[in-house]
């Protein structure tokens, strides 16, 4: 009996910490990054090839275990108002306790020096950035008024412009999907702003539904939304492959998504809209293996 328990209490911290992670999240990322250096970055380097590259799977990690403490000082910073907003979630992340959660963090950032000290110490001083601005973002940021938004969005991608630069392909395509993945970012962002009002308002958070309403809140949203179909129409003007299908099918969809948010009214119907833009972003990283097919 008291070994089965054991296994029990075992299994709960390893999903404790796979959701503290961000796990699906992390696995994401680094499925994006690999796909976007074959197909769009470096599609003349065969699969092999990049999967032995030493360097490229450095980035890739520090990348990941940098994100991945990323998102344990938000949790850590957020603890109070994720307890209003996801009780069920916080007592599941809780099992492990906030000083742990702490050695994990800064366990998880100093193996993604030491990695990134394999490249170069240009890669060094990117990840120290990257490592500072989150921390900015948890600490502070986050607690100011619109501006934490933007800058949220612009950590997620972040990571990209990591190997954008180790392949030196500027190519004004990149651009291009840099924009329309940080606009449904964006969108994403805000939709979360309206699913936790609640615990952002007794927290005194200051965000768009906090400092307004919900209809201005979705009125922003509804703008980075259709400011998605700039890039989604220069997208599809470019040679890729049958990734064109994903972009024209973005005009319906984002049009249902943004449907569904002026018709959402409570918590659960945001997190609905969270979860598609969320669905829409992983068709988009898989449909990146459809470039020149």
């Amino acid at each position: 009996m008291f070994p089965s328990d054991n296994r029990q209490r075992g299994l709960l911290k390893i999903l404790s910490l796979f959701s503290l992670v961000r796990g699906y999240n992390i696995f994401v990322l680094v499925l994006a990054q690999y796909l976007s250096a074959r197909y769009i970055l470096a599609p003349q380097i065969a699969w092999m090839d990049l999967v032995l590259n030493v360097k490229f799977f450095a980035i890739v990690s520090a990348s990941a275990l940098t994100t991945a403490a990323g998102y344990i000082i938000n949790n850590f910073y957020d603890a109070a108002k994720d307890q209003i907003n996801r009780p069920k979630k916080f007592i599941l992340e809780h099992l492990i306790s906030q000083q742990s959660q702490l050695i994990f963090y800064f366990l998880l950032n100093i193996a993604a020096f030491i990695i990134a000290s394999l490249v170069s110490i240009k890669v060094v001083l990117f990840f120290l950035f990257y490592m500072i601005t989150i921390w900015l973002y948890s600490s502070t940021v986050k607690r100011l008024f619109w501006l934490s938004n933007v800058y949220s969005a612009l950590l997620m991608i972040l990571p990209f412009w990591a190997i954008t630069f180790y392949f030196k392909n500027f190519d004004s395509v990149i651009f291009y999907h840099a924009s329309y993945l940080f606009l449904l970012i964006l969108a994403r962002d805000l939709v979360k702003d309206l699913e936790n009002f609640k615990g952002d308002w007794v927290q005194r958070y200051q965000t768009l539904p906090v400092v307004f309403n919900h209809r201005i809140a979705k009125s922003i949203t509804s703008v980075a939304v259709l400011c998605a179909f700039i890039p989604t129409y220069l997208l599809i003007q470019q040679s890729l492959g049958s990734m064109h299908y994903f972009f024209w099918a973005s005009i319906p969809f984002l049009s249902f998504v943004l449907i569904f948010l002026w018709r959402a009214q409570t918590e659960k119907a945001y997190l609905w809209t969270h979860n598609f833009i969320k669905l829409w972003i992983f068709i988009g990283v898989l449909s990146i293996a459809l470039i020149y097919r």
